[in-house]
């Protein structure tokens, strides 16, 4: 039997050579990641537009968002910048002819979101149309180029700020909300704004897509421009332009995503829920245009569709498929349910697809254990990586990463990315993070799982080990499975958690005095849970946008709808004392865990209220609390000066407890100002 040292000092002098080695990653370094957002592949198949995003410099840049630049690859990888620097470009589709790049943009002389279009051999880009006194939301080239589909939002009266100035501000909640608009026109280059009438849908519009022979349209709608409404009472429907009017509709029931016609029009494949209880969009149906049937393509499947997109010679749908942590690209074809892979599992964590005319090149974005997003091309199965947006990753050492697979005592299969310390010693116990996903419907995938608030391969190059749980509930297993979290808030669902680190406590891996644990939204909601209930599994725990109170919670999101039929399936009013007891705050007098919660201070889907609760409950009492709230950030962190400093905040929380093994709260101010001064002087 090997011995079992604590990791402590071996984790602290690991920590101190890695710094002075500056081979590991940092803090510091995550503010500089870049990745690439969406991918589309050019008619002929030979080159890739894709977005990057770029992060603000930190003490230095205004504060802000990340920009979205754009460049072009070909299939060799070699990169050519199109627009970049302080821009943020979106929704990409090249032209027909393949000689434009379009994209939507709002560049210094604009006052509202336009389209413009760049020539891929080179030149200035150029507007193409603008609307009077609004935004363009999204749009959809017709195939042969001559109409776009354009969703907006009608411009507002001038009247409006007239009144604003003079104080006429009341707002009535959930009332008067402006519904975004279909509106078509011919597409030309237009030197004026244009006022475009909607088509009169009377309803709100969130996505349209066009058929090959540009006759009709799939429009989405919803009753109202509410989250709620778009979550759980979306509709696909097909508007015919020659008849002016709505020919069909889709019945479908719950949660609704993407939707496209096949090139023949005879077909629709739509991704959906199973029933109005099912979590997530992960069942891929396929509809027939002409009788309105619709049906699941892909029945019992254990894992879930994320992506799709139809080939363009022949009614083939190339579909992005979720198992376990792991994804894969396939075809499959209307009246089979036996797909063929193309890009097999454990590859890469795919999505994003984008068809060549011919079909022979498939385009996608994708990220590993090794990297962030990238742009990848796939031929035949041979995928092939055409971007490289952090260089400098290369030289830094990343830690090991598996995924960890075991059974509960009631035989549920639980599932995990795991990230060793760097550096890993067999026969050591490390100290470890807990980071827990938020939805629940949602799961981590073995990929790049490293950012502001997951700490990932930063934690390990300081010595922990960090564990990425997928407990019950988590997608990527099929509808039965994320459904098995429902009606039992904080119940077997977090108790995962506990047999998540007693597996790896098992395994010698783990100081079971040294466990930390950390995770936003429902994340946040395990992470003030096993702060409180479960308060003698977790030496410390960081709490980020977290539900502390099921009562008040339900009263004060803007998915109260969603919370009801996908995740509580009761009404607080149901049973009061149940919804009480699943709250963190019922449990606040007995916790012994120091917790740090932060919280954007605008969140609409989490109110800021629920950190306030549990940290007032907990302070009277006595207990180890800090509440630390993000002023103009909402259900997570966007802005870069927010994400560094919750970093920061973190890490400095976890190394208090679980490194330097304090009893005390580590002090509770940031030194930016020093921070800026030395960035002064570096750049010098």
């Amino acid at each position: 039997m090997k011995l079992i040292k604590t990791a402590l000092t071996v984790a602290l002098s690991m920590a101190a050579t890695a710094a002075i080695a500056n081979d590991t990653l940092t803090l510091e370094d995550l503010t500089k990641i870049q990745s690439v957002g969406q991918t589309v592949i050019s008619p002929n198949g030979d080159t890739v537009a894709f977005t990057r995003s770029v992060p603000r410099e930190i003490y230095v840049e205004k504060d802000g968002f990340n920009y979205s630049e754009l460049f072009l690859t070909d299939a060799k990888g070699n990169e050519r910048p199109f627009i970049t620097g302080k821009v943020n470009i979106s929704s990409l589709e090249y032209s027909a002819d393949g000689k434009f790049v379009y994209f939507l943009a709002k560049f210094k002389e604009d006052k509202f979101k336009s389209l413009y279009r760049i020539p891929v051999d080179g030149g200035q880009w150029q507007k193409v149309i603008a609307l009077k006194g609004t935004s363009i939301s999204s749009y959809d080239l017709s195939p042969d180029n001559k109409k776009i589909a354009i969703i907006a939002k009608p411009a507002k009266p001038k009247s409006d700020k007239k009144l604003k100035e003079l104080g006429f501000k009341a707002e009535t909640y959930e009332l008067g909300l402006t519904n975004s608009e279909l509106m078509i026109t011919d597409l030309a280059v237009t030197d004026d704004a244009l006022t475009l009438d909607g088509i009169a849908l009377n309803t709100y519009v969130s996505d349209v897509n066009w058929s090959s022979d540009a006759q009709q349209l799939l429009v989405k709608t919803q009753p109202s421009a509410l989250i709620d409404d778009k979550y759980m009472k979306s509709t696909w429907h097909v508007y015919d332009l020659a008849q002016q009017k709505t020919v069909m509709s889709f019945a479908t029931e719950g949660k609704l995503g993407d939707a496209e016609f096949s090139p023949s029009g005879e077909f629709v494949a739509i991704l959906g829920a199973e029933d109005k209880h099912d979590p997530a969009t992960g069942r891929l149906y396929l509809a027939n245009t002409k009788t309105g049937k619709i049906e699941n393509w892909l029945p019992n499947f254990e894992g879930h569709v994320s992506d799709f997109e139809w080939s363009n010679k022949s009614d083939t749908l190339n579909f992005v498929a979720q198992i376990d942590t792991e994804s894969f690209i396939a075809k499959i074809k209307p009246g089979s349910t036996k797909y063929k892979t193309t890009l097999k599992r454990g590859k890469l964590i795919a999505g994003r697809l984008s068809i060549s005319d011919s079909d022979k090149t498939v385009a996608f974005a994708g990220h590993s254990r090794k990297h962030p997003s990238e742009a990848f091309i796939l031929r035949g199965k041979k995928d092939i990586r055409v971007s490289n947006s952090n260089a400098w990753l290369s030289a830094k050492r990343l830690a090991k990463q598996e995924t960890i697979t075991f059974n509960a005592e009631d035989g549920t299969r639980l599932d995990g990315v795991l990230v060793y310390p760097l550096d890993y010693q067999e026969g050591t116990r490390y100290p470890l993070i807990m980071s827990v996903h938020g939805g629940p419907e949602s799961h981590d995938k073995d990929g790049w799982v490293t950012n502001y608030s997951r700490p990932g391969q930063v934690a390990a190059a300081r010595g922990y080990a960090v564990l990425y749980p997928n407990y019950r509930g988590s997608t990527g297993k099929g509808v039965d499975y994320s459904k098995l979290g429902q009606n039992d808030y904080a119940g077997e669902e977090f108790n995962d958690l506990v047999r998540f680190k007693q597996h790896l406590v098992d395994r010698g891996l783990v100081d079971n005095k040294r466990v930390g644990i950390t995770g936003g939204s429902y994340g946040g909601y395990a992470s003030a849970w096993a702060a409180t209930k479960l308060t003698e599994h977790f030496a410390t725990s960081v709490m980020f946008v977290g539900v502390t109170n099921q009562l008040s919670k339900f009263g004060t999101t803007d998915i109260s709808n969603e919370m009801h039929l996908v995740h509580a399936r009761s009404y607080p009013w149901d049973k009061w004392q149940w919804y009480l007891e699943r709250s963190p705050i019922y449990w606040a007098g007995q916790s012994k865990t120091p917790l740090l919660i932060m919280h954007g201070k605008d969140d609409p889907r989490v109110h800021p209220a629920q950190s306030m609760e549990l940290y007032r409950y907990m302070k009277v009492q006595g207990k180890d609390v800090r509440l630390i709230y993000y002023p103009g950030e909402g259900h997570g962190n966007k802005r870069m000066a927010a994400k560094y400093d919750y970093s920061l905040r973190l890490m400095r929380w976890m190394d208090n407890y679980l490194l330097d093994g304090k009893s005390e709260m580590p002090a509770y101010e940031i030194d930016h100002a020093a921070k800026l001064k030395a960035k002064k002087e570096e750049t010098k």
